[in-house]
């Protein structure tokens, strides 16, 4: 099997130098020179996560200047790499801790990152130079996950944007390195065939003449082949910036020479015109050819597909869709167009900025774009997606990927022009189905540099804080996954504590499994103190993974530890009888005991259910006991709140019982019985059903209908207010499916 990695190429109009070009030429689409000269990136210690309240994470890595690619170690799928403009680079092993660095090309560096990794864990990390002019592209190697880093070399000569595929395959081509670029006349194609050690010109494409040039690598399957890495495609743009020319070139021996496969005109405005460039809300882009094939094993095998932005209907000024399109037939001949955004009203919003990854093992095709569907005026975005499991048929439902809304046209990120430079690409990379999308957000008002995996899940852990004696102890935390992001697989939890404690452990226990696979669902995690634990203060980060590690997200909480305090609890323990919950506890001595608040939770958040006053000061020993009466069905932690008279407050250990649904149907007596004039009822019952509970008088007439709706398994109650009623006897008839039962009740004012 081969990975396909591909780099969008953003290429010139012209054959005019850049150093002749201002920042707002259309000829070119090059990074502004006050990003050249002098104004610097923020690096962060290490990412900033960021939640949002239903528990979906992006990670902010710091404020670069836009244009992102990123690359995954297909040996190591946890390892990736990321670079932005100019040479901002993030580095991570574990898919959550990123490294900030500026690897040293030892030139003068221009931007237009494009980075690839090889199917021996090769990482290759490309940037256009040049001083006064473009020059072309220099890369650089690291076997390390850009630890360290070979000497630059001279990989393709040109004057504007570029691209980089490696073949990830056991083909006759394995590890070959492929390169484009627009040169001063047409497009440049260059290979390494000895992993970057040196690179040689093959090729020239007389038909790049727009920016927007790429090279992808697929199998060989026409004609009875089945070749890994056996067809390199090049796709050129030429024709006019707001009718744009796609030219499909295949190479079926390592990229030696090319054969013209077809030239289609499937693009035309994305947005409106404003100087001579594509523009969304005063944001530059273009209609730019992005395409990669299918190196799994799939139905789908060798099947190339083509992701544009283009206006939707066509022409000036309307808004831009989406579209996918493949070809089975190494781009002779296309489908027919596929709309990826699913809005209902596409007309009314905005879809442009796409990227596309093909996955190497499962052959799902991702992409992910910038959206304008929940802004009526159109001037804020978020960053969505979806994938294609069918070959680029169908898309799945899209979803949200950034967690917060951004403004279009950021005036106060920099970046100048009409319509303003932020930035020409984005990209998304995947793992057996699972993905890592990078782009450039403007929430903040500057070129934040984000990253988010799709697709994904929330986590929640609760509560923020617990509280645990040094010895022998034990507290629960919930930890929650609410809701999904088209995520399918397991979550797998684990827990660490820092930091460590200088005399005793603390231990970890998932008592009802460390793994959750249908959502939404929730465990819990039992931290132990055993020996006598240092007092203090310390961090549980909890961590929550997907297949393969993908994707990864920690929460943090904390546990105190404390002394026992000075009621001596010899005991605690709990037994369930039907739906109601039995407490019992002892104590040796007491000290100033002035009583347990009884407390009770089911998702990590405890609240009040009873009190039992203490006996102050003795040293006998004391029996307790508490009932919670009609506990629905489910799982449950118990803890004891003790309370001193001087106002000192301690926590008992937590006890975990487990509520099951009644057996039987069962219509119990009103309590209290008599009444004047409220009562309660209450009903079990051993599946969901449709309930009727009414209220008839001696004679049989119907005074009111308490309950006629369908309900849930479990214990019910309902109350019963007879305040407009005269004094006298009553019945109560429950019915649910083939169940009836009536009971008398009595009133007395």
């Amino acid at each position: 099997m081969k990975q396909l990695f591909f780099i969008l190429s953003f290429c010139a109009l012209s054959v005019i130098t850049l150093f002749s070009q201002s920042d707002d030429s259309p000829f070119f689409d090059r990074i502004p020179s006050e990003f050249l000269n002098g104004k610097e990136p923020i690096y962060y210690p290490e990412a900033v996560v960021v939640t949002t309240a239903d528990g979906f994470d992006n990670y902010n890595l710091g404020t670069n200047f836009a244009e992102p690619h990123l690359s995954q170690n297909p040996l190591n799928p946890l390892q990736y790499f990321t670079a932005f403009n100019t040479n901002g680079t993030y580095r991570t092993n574990d898919g959550f801790t990123w490294v900030a660095s500026t690897p040293n090309f030892g030139f003068t560096m221009q931007g237009d990152p494009v980075t690839a990794y090889d199917s021996t864990g090769k990482l290759y990390y490309q940037n256009m130079y040049g001083t006064s002019s473009i020059l072309g592209c220099k890369v650089i190697r690291s076997t390390d996950n850009a630890v360290t880093w070979n000497a630059a070399l001279t990989g393709i000569n040109g004057v504007d944007k570029n691209w980089i595929a490696a073949d990830q395959t056991t083909g006759p081509y394995a590890n070959y390195i492929y390169q484009t670029m627009t040169a001063s006349s047409g497009g440049n194609f260059t290979r390494s065939t000895d992993f970057g050690a040196t690179y040689n010109q093959t090729a020239t494409f007389s038909t790049q003449s727009l920016p927007g040039m790429m090279v992808a690598v697929g199998p060989n399957v026409l004609g009875g082949n089945n070749i890994p890495g056996g067809c390199v495609y090049v796709v050129t743009n030429s024709g006019s910036a707001f009718a744009s020319t796609y030219t499909f070139y295949v190479s079926t021996n390592g990229g030696s020479s090319f054969i013209q496969k077809s030239a289609q005109n499937f693009a035309g405005y994305v947005g409106t015109n404003v100087g001579g460039r594509n523009s969304v809300e005063n944001m530059r882009t273009r209609p730019y050819p992005f395409i990669g094939a299918d190196n799994s094993y799939g139905p789908y095998r060798g099947r190339l597909y083509l992701i544009y932005a283009s206006n939707s209907p066509a022409g000036n000024g309307n808004k831009p869709d989406i579209f996918c399109r493949y070809s089975t037939d190494q781009g002779a001949t296309w489908s027919s167009a596929v709309k990826v955004n699913d809005d209902v009203n596409s007309q009314n919003n905005h879809q442009w900025h796409p990227a596309m990854w093909v996955d190497k093992n499962t052959g799902r095709l991702l992409v992910h774009w910038m959206d304008t569907r929940d802004t009526p005026t159109s001037d804020s975005a978020y960053i969505y997606a979806s994938y294609s499991d069918d070959g680029g048929l169908t898309f799945a439902p899209n979803q949200r990927i950034s967690n917060a809304k951004m403004k279009i046209n950021c005036s106060t990120c920099g970046g100048g022009g009409t319509p303003r430079y932020q930035g020409d690409y984005n990209s998304i990379v995947s793992y057996n189905g699972y993905g890592l999308a990078v782009w450039t957000d403007f929430r903040a008002g500057q070129f934040g540099s984000f990253v988010s995996y799709f697709p994904d899940f929330a986590m929640t852990v609760l509560p923020a804080s617990k509280n645990i004696y040094n010895t022998n102890d034990s507290v629960y935390y919930s930890i929650k996954i609410p809701s999904v992001k088209l995520f399918s697989g397991t979550a797998t939890f684990s827990a660490t504590v820092s930091p460590p404690p200088s005399s005793g452990s603390i231990e970890f226990v998932f008592p009802d499994g460390n793994s959750i696979s249908s959502f939404p669902d929730s465990t819990r995690l039992m931290v132990k103190t055993v020996g006598t634990v240092t007092n203090g203060s310390y961090t549980i980060t909890i961590q929550g993974v997907g297949p393969n590690g993908i994707p990864v997200h920690k929460r943090q909480v904390t546990l105190v530890v404390q002394d026992v305090i000075p009621v001596e609890l010899a005991s605690f323990s709990a037994n369930v009888s039907g739906n109601n919950v039995n407490l019992y506890w002892s104590t040796a001595t007491e000290t100033n005991n002035r009583g347990f608040e009884i407390e009770r939770s089911k998702n990590g958040v405890f609240e009040l259910v009873g009190y039992v006053p203490g006996f102050g000061t003795t040293t006998e020993t004391k029996l307790y006991s508490f009932v919670d009466q009609n506990v629905d069905a489910g799982n449950y932690t118990y803890r004891l709140k003790q309370m001193d008279f001087d106002g000192t407050i301690a926590y008992s250990s937590e006890v975990a019982v487990e509520v099951s649904n009644p057996l039987t149907y069962q219509l119990d007596q009103n309590y209290p019985n008599p009444f004047n004039p409220v009562t309660n009822i209450t009903y079990s019952l051993p599946s969901d059903n449709q309930v009727s509970l009414v209220v008839y008088d001696a004679i049989g007439n119907e005074v009111t209908v308490l309950v006629n709706k369908s309900e849930k398994s479990g214990k019910h109650s309902v109350q019963f207010n007879a305040s407009n009623l005269s004094s006298g006897v009553y019945f109560y008839t429950l019915k649910a499916g083939d169940f009836t039962s009536t009971k008398k009740l009595v009133l007395m004012k």
